[in-house]
This record gives structure tokens, sequence and C-alpha cells, in this order.
């Protein structure tokens, strides 16, 4: 299973918010045996949304996008997702419902907030939904997400964003497996190594050095477990390995 990540935010792309996002879901999506090929952060625009949508949803096998939901007016997601999908924009009855019980609870759980501040909270918009997509909904946040066509949006806020995905979790799985060992030997003095485990046993290895004082982390992947372990068993043969850092 390919799967593409697409975070939305100009905030993102500033730098004022860290993409903490991306890197929650794709080591969720590579847990669950699926691979993730893209990851690419854009703006709150319309058309570039839309482009990469539909780019996106005729080349993986899901997509999942992040950020901007709500309705106000620099929420464009979801709108733009209909239109990269080809789809019309419609009004989720159960999901407008729904919105106004949830504000109605705050107002009677908070009433000197309600008294303070006018909420004009515009329920129509932020019960928008690409037409046919299944709604998504949790207790964590205020706007539904949804799935359409692969297509998987859920909301920027990482907490909403957790919850709203553990609902789709197991939808996400594939063949690949893994394993990691840690080594203090020098990336550089380990390249025939890595060639020779590569061919010896038809699996990938990443090699990720880190500084002086932490060991270099080697992960051994694969659709063919076996394959997996005995290259990783290979090369705790052929190298010096050491426990994971604390």
């Amino acid at each position: 299973m390919d799967v593409a990540l697409l975070t939305v935010g100009d905030e993102v792309l500033a730098g004022d918010t860290v993409n903490t996002n991306a890197a929650w879901l794709a080591e969720q999506v590579t847990d669950r045996g699926a691979t993730v090929r893209r990851i690419l952060t854009v703006p709150d625009d319309h058309e570039i949304i839309a482009d990469r949508v539909a780019a996106y949803a005729a080349r993986y096998d899901a997509v999942i996008v992040t950020g901007g939901l709500g309705g106000t007016p620099d929420d464009v997601t979801m709108a733009a997702v209909a239109d990269g999908l080809d789809r019309a924009f419609v009004v989720y009855d159960e999901i407008r419902d729904g919105l106004e019980a949830k504000a109605e609870q705050f107002r009677t759980e908070n009433p000197d907030l309600a008294d303070e501040y006018e909420f004009d909270l515009d329920f129509i918009a932020a019960a928008r939904l690409p037409d046919g997509a299944r709604p998504l909904v949790t207790d964590a946040g205020w706007a539904a997400g949804c799935v359409v066509d692969g297509v998987y949006v859920l909301p920027g806020v990482p907490d909403e964003m957790q919850a709203m995905f553990r609902l789709v979790a197991d939808e996400f799985d594939g063949e690949v497996v893994s394993e990691t060992l840690y080594t203090p030997t020098p990336e550089g003095a380990m390249g025939e190594t890595l060639v020779a485990v590569r061919e010896r046993f038809d699996v990938e290895v990443g090699s990720y050095p880190a500084d002086p004082e932490t060991p270099n982390r080697l992960k051994v992947t694969g659709t063919d477990s076996t394959a997996v372990q005995q290259a990783a068993a290979w090369l705790r043969d052929t190298i010096e390995t050491v426990d994971p850092p604390d």
C-alpha cells in the first residue's frame, strides 16, 4: 500500500508551526506495513490543494490530507478536495445537526463564555463534504473529516488529527516489515557491507548516522519477513552492533 501525505497550512510553510503531523502519520502508516511515498506541504490555496489531491489520488493507494478544516474563510481544504476529485460539495445534514448539538452543549456547559462572546458559527459551511464521502467525526474537535476515493481528510490540530486517524488506522496495511539495529561503526566504513546485504537478501537497508556519541541506526526493510530477519542476523554477524540508545 503506497501512501502520500499532504499537509495544508500557510503557518507550516512559514515555520510558525512545526509539521509534527506528517512525522506522526508517517510512523503510524509505516508501522502498519504501508509505505509512505510522498510528504508535501502546500499553502491554504484551493487550486494547489485540488491539483495535488487529484495527482496523488491517481498515483497512490491512499492520500492523507491534514489541515484547513472548519468553516472559516481560510479553511479551503475540504472544498479543494471535492474539486480535485471532481465531486460536488454538499451539506451533510447529520454533520450539521451534530455540530449544532455540540455548540449547544458547549453553551450549556460554559454559560460565562457564551455570555461574554458572541459565537457566530457557520454550521452550513462546516457541514459540507465531497458528495459520497464517508464522514469522520470525533469528540476531540469541531470539524468533521472524511474519506472519499482513497483520500483521507483530517484536521490539522495534532490531538484532533490523531483521534480521527485512529478511526481509520486499520485501513492502512501492507506487507512491508522492518528490523532496526544500532552500530558504533561509522557509515563510511560500512559501504561494502550495505551493498552485500542488499544483494544477498533482496532487502533495503537505510543507514542513519547520528552524532559521534550516539550509535548509527540501520533499518532493514522488505516484504519477506524471513529475508528481513536473515539480513538482520547477517549484519549482526558481520559488523559490531549495540543495544538501542536510551
